[in-house]
């Protein structure tokens, strides 16, 4: 069941997925998720995945209740928070050219699969029938330098990429006992005979 780890497991999710293209030689790097903050390692080489930015999925907003029928009950489920996850990808590699050939394969990645699904996905998310959409997200210099500047890191080359819908299950619900008698009075008020 999906549970407040999902944000967690959509970074393990992004992660393991790069990790698997990234490491075959010849480019023989990895990936990380990373606050930015502290020294990072170009040895080996790396892509770091900065979760920069969560927000509610407007498209996402007013879904109805989920109805779960039991035996002798109705259970009405708050509706899923949908969530839209920013993250900020950097190469770190030592030299240009190495940072911008990981750059180049991370966002080949994110392009041929544009959707994770199914085995692909990590923790909560495995087995169950959720499908993350990853989008490039044009930042401009100034957004980008202002994230940058929120970490204290002089500015890199990066690229950025919304993540949605995470669905954040509600904890909360209510239990009705079931109908078990229903009556039907067919006959018409006086007033109306």
């Amino acid at each position: 069941m999906l549970d407040y780890n999902v944000i967690a497991d959509v970074s393990k999710t992004l992660k393991e997925a790069l990790v698997g293209v990234l490491a075959p030689a010849p480019l023989g790097a990895t990936a990380e998720i990373h606050d930015l903050h502290g020294s990072i390692s170009t040895s080996p080489a790396r892509l770091t995945l900065f979760l920069f930015e969560t927000s509610e999925d407007p498209s996402a907003r007013n879904r109805p209740v989920r109805r779960e029928i039991k035996p002798s009950s109705l259970i009405l489920h708050k509706p899923a928070m949908a969530l839209a996850l920013r993250y900020l990808v950097t190469p770190w590699g030592g030299d240009r050219a190495t940072e911008h050939s990981l750059l180049g394969r991370g966002m080949q990645f994110f392009y041929d699969n544009a959707i994770l699904s199914g085995p692909a996905l990590q923790g909560v998310l495995a087995g169950t029938d959720q499908a993350l959409k990853i989008t490039l997200m044009p930042l401009t210099l100034e957004e980008r330098t202002r994230v940058w500047h929120s970490v204290q890191k002089p500015y890199r080359l990066s690229v950025a990429y919304e993540v949605r819908v995470v669905n954040l299950v509600s904890e909360n619900s209510e239990t009705l006992p079931a109908v078990v008698q229903r009556t039907l009075d067919n006959a018409m008020p006086e007033a109306l005979s």
